[in-house]
């Protein structure tokens, strides 16, 4: 916050929203310098690789200065924009009071209509006029679209140009492209969910060798002999998740334990309730949570914070372009069957770019789900501050060794899957982490 000898001045800032998110491109202003903005009345359109949003005001003003133009990319923590909080509604701008202009605002107040200064003469009817420029640029198809409204066309097969916009000037939004593919313009193509399918093959696609020089006839190679790919920079969202991954693994002193549990009685469940196995897993995981509670915690630097509500992240894949985590805030309060339907709303707004910064914070324990191609054991990547998160993997039938109520043993045919938990050694020990897992194991198994 900074002041000055006329008004009180508050810093509009580039939130954080989500892991791995580093900085966020300014997509359209909902308000101008000038103009009065409520708390928490949505002041601009952000987006991220990840995330599509309004950002609330911070606080009741009015725009003093817009410092970051629509179309700039800035880092998490930069200055957008700055809001008068001495200003009262109705009352006009310092720039009015200095003789600019008045604003759309206050010429709205006194029922004029604002007139636009031009060089020359007033238009003849039929000419062209300033607010023409927006049309007419459209009509020659210069149109601009974010990176997110870019991103879910592509996905989805949407020609943009064919898409009406009801954002300023026509610009099309997000909203405008997930009606037109709700209304049957485009073939839904969802890319899979990492707690459902995280690992998307990828298509091999034949690989020309780049074409010799004029002056060089090399040898051609043997059949059958190897041709080395060619060589292709990491996507830039690749390069946060790794980067945020490496910086936990550099932080936390990870561990991997892992269980076995039997799965008998889950499956019987949720093909009767119609769901996947993850929400009666997650519902086991949460009752473990309350009964060993310093695994709902956070880390940071030597702060270890136990959490009361368990803030349930599940991890859901955008495909190429890498990770995010929604959150199921205060998941102890919800059902099987409700958690089921939180997470299939998450994964949607997912796929979708529809998240809320408030979906992807505040987090307390992750699961991921990796075994859907079969996967029978993995070693998850803790998502920092957390100190721990499981690993649920393939449910596979294989033979076991069961026992009767009298003790004695015989082979059976049993789905069975393997949990695995990493967790941060600093906050825990092994002895805890054992424990914790065979709750969950236990709450599984007796469904």
């Amino acid at each position: 916050m900074s002041s000055s000898n006329t008004e009180t001045l508050i810093d509009v800032v580039m939130p954080q929203m989500g892991v791995s998110v580093s900085e966020g491109t300014i997509v359209e202003w909902r308000k101008q310098v000038g103009d009065w903005v409520e708390y928490e009345e949505a002041l601009v359109d952000i987006s991220t690789d990840k995330i599509d949003t309004e950002l609330p005001s911070p606080a009741a003003g009015r725009v003093a200065e817009i410092v970051v133009e629509p179309g700039t990319t800035v880092e998490v923590g930069v200055v957008l924009a700055r809001l008068s909080t001495d200003a009262k509604p109705g009352q006009p701008h310092a720039s009015e009071q200095n003789g600019s202009p008045p604003t759309s605002e206050a010429a709205a107040a006194t029922g004029e209509t604002p007139v636009e200064a031009t060089a020359g003469p007033s238009p003849e009817p039929g000419t062209a006029t300033a607010d023409d420029a927006p049309r007419e640029r459209r009509a020659r198809g210069a149109r601009r679209y974010s990176p997110v409204v870019q991103r879910i066309a592509a996905e989805h097969g949407v020609d943009l140009e064919r898409v009406q916009g009801t954002g300023r000037d026509g610009r099309v939004r997000k909203q405008d492209v997930l009606a037109h593919i709700e209304s049957g313009g485009a073939a839904a193509q969802e890319p899979p969910l990492h707690i459902e399918s995280p690992y998307k093959p990828e298509p091999v696609a034949p690989r020309t060798a780049p074409a010799a020089p004029p002056t060089t006839a090399p040898a051609p190679a043997p059949a059958g002999a190897y041709q080395p790919p060619a060589a292709a920079p990491l996507s830039r969202m690749r390069k946060l998740v790794g980067d945020h991954m490496k910086r936990s693994l550099d932080t936390a002193a990870t561990c991997t334990t892992w269980i076995e549990a039997d799965m008998s009685r889950v499956e019987r469940v949720r093909r009767e309730a119609g769901l996947t196995a993850l929400p009666f897993v997650a519902r086991a995981t949460i009752d473990a949570l309350r009964e060993y509670p310093a695994l709902n915690a956070w880390l940071e630097g030597e702060q270890h914070t136990v959490h009361s509500d368990v803030n349930l992240g599940i991890a859901v894949s955008l495909g190429e372009d890498g990770l995010i985590v929604p959150v199921i805030q205060s998941a102890q309060d919800l059902s099987a069957e409700g958690l089921s339907k939180r997470i299939k709303e998450l994964a949607r707004a997912a796929r979708s770019r529809a998240l809320r910064p408030d979906d992807v914070q505040g987090g307390t324990f992750t699961i991921t789900n990796p075994g859907q191609f079969g996967s029978v054991m993995a070693t998850p990547v803790i998502n920092q501050p957390q100190v721990a998160i499981l690993d649920l993997e393939a449910v596979v039938k294989r033979p076991v060794v069961v026992s009767d109520e009298d003790g004695n043993d015989s082979i059976a045919i049993r789905p069975m899957t393997v949990l695995g938990l990493s967790w941060d050694h600093r906050a825990l020990d092994g002895a805890l982490a054992a424990q914790f897992l065979a709750a969950v194991k236990r709450r599984i198994e007796s469904l």
